[in-house]
């Protein structure tokens, strides 16, 4: 279901479940929410690459157990609803950097674990569809991720007229930041990802996180403007960031990078 692997500081969490296109059940969203939790939460874990095995990132919900919730209750529903929401925020608003290495087609729920992600690449055959509305649903969990990495307006045309799009495309909307030609440019891309979340570090990059998502759709308020102010006083103030600057003015090495 999820295969995990740690190297040198980064967790590698990749979807494994090919056969069925590595489409998400209940107890993927458990394993993703309960690993990206404890990943987190691993001092020893410095960034988070998320992954999958097979020709298919990942094709949103499985058709099983999409049967299957047919009959729930609205009650059950809203339940099981609220476990898709939920590891969607965990990955949002994990401390750690997170990547989303996207080698194939990614489909509704797929969508939202790429947006879920601070930085996405995608091989350049990938293909993306917000495919919701050709079933009679529509992408309510998902809505608040993609909306925000792609903007109101790409929302609008892709969520309603669910058609498919290529990984240029992706990327000139927001939802990926590169494209890759082949598997080794998208490995490259990963590993430059890597290398610059290694080098700096690893509380300011959780604090940036919190800023960045406190900030996004926030009004320029006095009252925002005064948590900014609070948020930038707290890391001059930080065990970090007292050393980061001591490092730069004696033109020493930070204590987060390795010797």
């Amino acid at each position: 279901m999820l295969e995990i692997t740690h190297d040198l500081g980064v967790a590698t969490v990749s979807l494994s479940r090919p056969d069925v296109r590595n489409a998400f059940n209940d107890a993927l969203i458990g394993a993703l929410t309960k690993t990206f939790t404890e990943l987190g939460h691993d001092n020893s874990v410095r960034c988070i690459v998320l992954a999958a095995q097979g020709k298919t990132f990942c094709a949103g919900a499985d058709l099983n157990w999409m049967r299957a919730m047919a009959d729930y209750t609205h009650a059950q529903n809203v339940a099981d609803a609220q476990g898709l929401a939920d590891m969607l925020h965990t990955i949002y608003a994990c401390p750690k950097p997170t990547i989303a290495r996207v080698q194939g087609d990614a489909f509704a729920g797929g969508m939202g674990l790429i947006a879920s992600c601070d930085v996405a690449v995608a091989i350049g055959s990938a293909r993306f569809c917000l495919s919701e509305v050709k079933l009679g649903l529509i992408p309510g969990t998902i809505a608040p991720y993609v909306t925000r990495a792609i903007g109101a307006r790409a929302a609008h045309r892709y969520a309603l007229t669910a058609e498919i799009f290529d990984a240029t495309v992706a990327k000139t909307i927001g939802l990926v930041h590169e494209v890759a030609h082949d598997e080794a440019a998208l490995d490259a891309q990963v590993s430059t990802w890597v290398n610059n979340f290694l080098a700096v570090s690893p509380q300011a990059l959780a604090d940036c996180k919190r800023l960045l998502n406190e900030v996004a759709h926030a009004d320029n308020t006095a009252q925002l403007r005064t948590s900014t102010a609070n948020y930038i006083a707290n890391s001059r103030s930080s065990a970090d960031g007292k050393a980061g600057v001591q490092a730069f003015l004696n033109k020493g090495k930070a204590p987060w990078i390795n010797p």
